[in-house]
């Protein structure tokens, strides 16, 4: 059976924070994460790696979307990174660390661990790092196997670990990967070694039959990402037990 714990499902999850760029609360921001607590909302947010090796919460590789420039996370310091306006606003980009202390376990926080699938597991070990040292409560998913299965020996037990998953793989990240590895991805064949504490799915893959079948025979939750119409809310409500919320407020 799944060690996810009740909080986990309680309460609808703000997809990047409560964002509002018009608002001056860009996603994946102090300030989005300010207004889902205001909210009370559970917060999920993305980390890519710093140069220097930190976690920053940002979801792109690249930078060139939501600031002035355009090199990647990875080649930029963390205190360069600190320094640069989000969306044209005042936030800046922040570090898991900073971003947790600003949240003081007031909701839930879901961490996605962003992933070349190079086997770089840098990045997990430092968000397991910072999350076990956070009192609040916390989980860690990603859409690499390789990472979920890592943070089994790496993490307290008390921290759930998930995996995220799509069916349709359109994005052109999967183009790269061997049809072997597309299809375990596809159809959670890594069971064996990540033993994810649930399962986050694309909302317009649901139904599908790893999901069923995980919530039937191990009660494994599963969120459905990103619901964003009444539509797919309704398909969350019947075939996931959470949603991963953006551009309304449940």
């Amino acid at each position: 059976m799944t060690g996810a714990p009740g909080w986990l499902t309680a309460r609808p999850i703000a997809h990047r924070g409560l964002h509002d760029r018009a608002a001056g609360r860009p996603e994946n921001t102090l300030a989005a994460a300010r207004a889902a607590v205001a909210g009370g909302f559970a917060i999920e947010c993305d980390v890519q790696r710093s140069a220097d090796g930190e976690a920053m919460v940002f979801h792109d590789f690249a930078l060139g979307r939501l600031t002035d420039v355009g090199e990647r996370v990875g080649d930029t310091s963390a205190a360069a990174l600190g320094r640069l306006a989000v969306a044209g606003s005042v936030e800046r980009i922040p570090t898991l660390p900073d971003f947790l202390a600003a949240v003081a376990g007031a909701v839930p926080v879901i961490v996605e661990i962003k992933s070349a699938f190079d086997g770089d597991l840098r990045l997990a070990r430092r968000t397991a790092e910072v999350a076990a040292a956070y009192a609040g409560p916390v989980a860690l998913k990603s859409f690499d196997p390789e990472i979920v299965a890592a943070l089994r020996d790496g993490l307290p037990a008390r921290i759930p670990r998930g995996i995220v998953a799509e069916t349709n793989q359109d994005d052109p990240v999967y183009a790269a990967m061997p049809d072997s590895r597309r299809r375990s991805l596809r159809d959670l064949l890594h069971f064996g070694e990540t033993r994810p504490d649930f399962l986050s799915w694309r909302i317009d893959d649901l139904p599908c039959a790893p999901t069923h079948l995980c919530r039937l025979l191990a009660g494994t939750p599963v969120m459905a990402w990103t619901v964003r119409t009444a539509e797919q809310r309704a398909a969350a409500g019947a075939h996931a037990d959470q949603m991963v919320f953006e551009g309304f407020v449940p």
